[in-house]
C-alpha cells in the first residue's frame, strides 16, 4: 500500500482556501493519510514554505508547523486541530514565528508552495519539548521508514 497524504478542502498543487491562512480564520486544515508501513511507531508533520520571502528570489524555507509523535494508528487530523484536541500522545513543535502549533499561509509577497510532509517512523521520539524543525529532524535521522507530502498554493487576494 502507497502512503498517501490529502486534504479534503485543497488538491496537491492547488490553491489552499483562505480559511486556513493569516487572510481569515488562520486555522489548521484537514488532513488524512492511509498506507503508512508495517512497524510504524510514530508520524510526524512538517508544514513548511521553501519560498520565501519571494518565490521570484527565495532566501530561506519558513516553516508553519511541527508535530511529532501522532500515534500510528491515527488517519487524519481534523480542521482547527488544537494542542486540547490533537490525538494522545501527540506533540507540538515550534514554528518560525516562535509560536507553537499551526501557523498559516501568510506569504509576504507573490504565490507560495507549502509543503505538507508526514513521516513514518519506526520508534516513538523521546518528550522533544517544543522543537524546532531542525531539532525534529535531527531527532528522526535514522528512524523514517517513509515520506508522503501533499503541496498546495498561496498567494494574498487568491491571484
Amino acid at each position: 500500500m502507497t502512503f498517501t497524504l490529502s486534504s479534503s478542502v485543497f488538491t496537491h498543487k492547488e490553491t489552499i482556501p483562505s480559511r486556513y491562512t493569516c487572510d481569515d480564520e488562520d486555522v489548521s486544515p484537514p488532513l488524512s493519510w492511509s498506507g503508512a508501513p508495517n512497524g510504524t511507531q510514530s508520524l510526524a508533520l512538517i508544514v513548511d514554505d521553501p519560498d520565501a520571502p519571494d518565490p521570484e528570489a527565495p532566501k530561506m524555507t519558513w516553516v508553519h508547523w511541527v508535530l511529532y509523535n501522532i500515534p500510528p494508528e491515527t488517519t487524519g487530523l481534523a480542521e482547527a486541530i488544537t494542542s486540547a484536541t490533537l490525538p494522545p500522545g501527540s506533540r507540538l513543535g515550534t514554528n518560525d514565528w516562535r509560536k507553537i502549533g499551526y501557523g498559516g499561509p501568510c506569504p509576504p509577497i507573490g504565490r507560495h508552495r507549502y509543503f505538507f510532509k508526514l513521516y513514518a517512523l519506526g520508534k516513538i521520539l523521546p518528550d522533544l519539548g517544543a522543537p524546532t524543525k531542525t531539532a525534529l529532524e535531527q531527532a528522526m535521522a535514522g528512524s523514517i521508514l517513509a515520506e508522503t507530502q501533499l503541496m498546495g498554493t498561496y498567494q494574498h487576494g487568491g491571484n
